[in-house]
């Protein structure tokens, strides 16, 4: 179903599977990534799942790299990389927690993406040094990871992992938190902000609820529905204090001589 949908709407049907606040995160990131000429910049996405930001990156022009340890999942992205056309988009297996192994890919890139990773890393200054490694000078790294802050969501218990399992290994971080992970890998944080409002988070809470009875129950359900967060919940954020889920970053790796 998934490679049927992407091959009738492209790219942006890899941003409507499962976890609604992806496109959140999409948006955010695509502010980020100005389309560059194509293959001329090259980016890394850490910890890339299946495969929909290094998609996108390749859209708008950039030599995308994902890594990720599942290899199902690199699978489906290739295909749906292929799919879409998109020939600059390539995958890996590899463990981030090994990242270091990878010197190959040290000061290759000028971007480098960690989208709701790092939370799952027990050593997150270790994954923080070696993407860092990975940036040519004056590269950027672009990370979204929960905001410690975040109210629960249907689903969430507060509780976090103590082994890398797969499951949070910490509930989220705040912007002193991030601020000291790029001062121990010598990045300079540019911005700090927020993304995924009050809308996205809901539907995600109806979309667990209904996914309880049956998962494609909860999403034919939900799909509709997912067009709604970007239009409402910017007016909500300026009138409210409802925390976002993710907190984001941009950092910059320093140029040679600063």
């Amino acid at each position: 179903m998934s490679s049927m949908l992407v091959r009738s709407l492209g790219f942006p049907a890899t941003l409507i599977h499962g976890d609604t606040l992806v496109l959140d995160r999409w948006l955010w990131l695509k502010k980020h990534l100005p389309r560059v000429a194509g293959g001329s910049k090259r980016l890394l996405d850490v910890g890339c799942g299946s495969g929909a930001f290094s998609i996108g990156a390749a859209s708008r022009g950039y030599r995308s790299l994902g890594l990720s340890w599942d290899k199902r999942n690199q699978e489906i992205a290739g295909e749906r990389a292929a799919i879409c056309g998109l020939t600059h988009a390539s995958f890996e297996v590899q463990d981030v927690r090994k990242l270091d192994e990878r010197t190959d890919l040290y000061g290759e890139f000028e971007i480098v993406i960690c989208c709701e990773n790092i939370e799952h890393i027990l050593n997150d200054r270790k994954l923080m040094v070696e993407m860092a490694n990975c940036l040519k000078p004056g590269g950027t790294l672009l990370l979204t990871t929960p905001n410690s802050s975040f109210k629960p969501m249907y689903g969430d218990d507060g509780v976090v992992s103590t082994t890398e399992d797969g499951g949070h290994v910490r509930r989220g971080y705040a912007e002193e938190d991030l601020r000291s992970l790029c001062r121990s890998a010598h990045l300079q944080v540019l911005e700090i902000g927020y993304c995924g409002g009050f809308a996205s988070q809901r539907i995600t809470s109806l979309l667990r609820l209904l996914s309880r009875i049956h998962s494609l129950l909860g999403w034919v359900l939900i799909l509709p529905l997912r067009v709604i967060p970007p239009l409402i919940d910017p007016l909500i954020a300026r009138f409210t204090r409802y925390p976002l889920y993710c907190i984001t970053l941009i950092a910059k790796k320093p140029s040679l001589g600063v």
